[in-house]
């Protein structure tokens, strides 16, 4: 997106913001309201930039010929996103695996790929299989695995309010579908 397409879309988002907020029965023109719906409008371009960027073109961006077939994890990868259902945060970690077949990637694109579908409205089970098909389909793997463990805010803040609560979600492909293997991975990421 070019950088006047994001000017005018700031703009807009943030015309919808001093509507939203105005509806909430605040004052957008009180001092310290002035510049929020501007500030929103950048924030909510932040969290969402995933939706202008390609994760399998950051996977084939380092993408090297190499004849190593062991687990290769990233594990602990901070993910931040936002419930599609509130657009209230929920964050954690996630933990991706893959047993190469030929091809490697390099290890900060796994963690970038996890951040381009993380930066989207989301549901931690979609984004869950949306890394793992990314992974497979771009690399081609013998299998791959991904655990998310997150907070969601629209949990802790709102509904059934359960500060404690962590959602744990996984999806697997190829040799990972043998529990031996998915053990070993379970094994090496607590």
């Amino acid at each position: 997106m070019s950088p006047e397409e994001t000017e005018d879309r700031k703009s807009i988002i943030a015309d919808h913001m001093k509507e939203v907020i105005t509806l909430l029965g605040e004052d957008v023109a009180r001092d310290g309201l002035i510049k929020t719906p501007d500030r929103v409008a950048k924030a909510m371009q932040h969290l969402t930039r995933g939706y202008y960027q390609d994760p399998e073109e950051i996977l084939r961006s380092a993408l090297f010929r190499e004849n190593y077939r062991q687990m290769v994890i990233v594990k602990d990868i901070d993910l931040f996103s936002l419930c599609e259902h509130h657009l209230l945060p929920f964050f954690g970690k996630a933990h991706v695996a893959y047993i190469p077949d030929g091809y490697i990637t390099g290890l900060s694109k796994i963690a970038r790929v996890v951040d381009v579908f993380a930066r989207r409205l989301q549901v931690q089970e979609r984004l869950t299989t949306q890394i793992k098909e990314c992974i497979q389909k771009t690399l081609n793997p013998m299998g791959v695995m991904v655990v998310i463990e997150a907070q969601h805010m629209c949990m802790q803040m709102r509904g059934v309010e359960k500060q404690n609560s962590i959602t744990t979600t996984s999806d697997f492909t190829g040799v990972f579908k043998e529990q031996k293997t998915r053990e070993e991975f379970i094994a090496l990421i607590k």
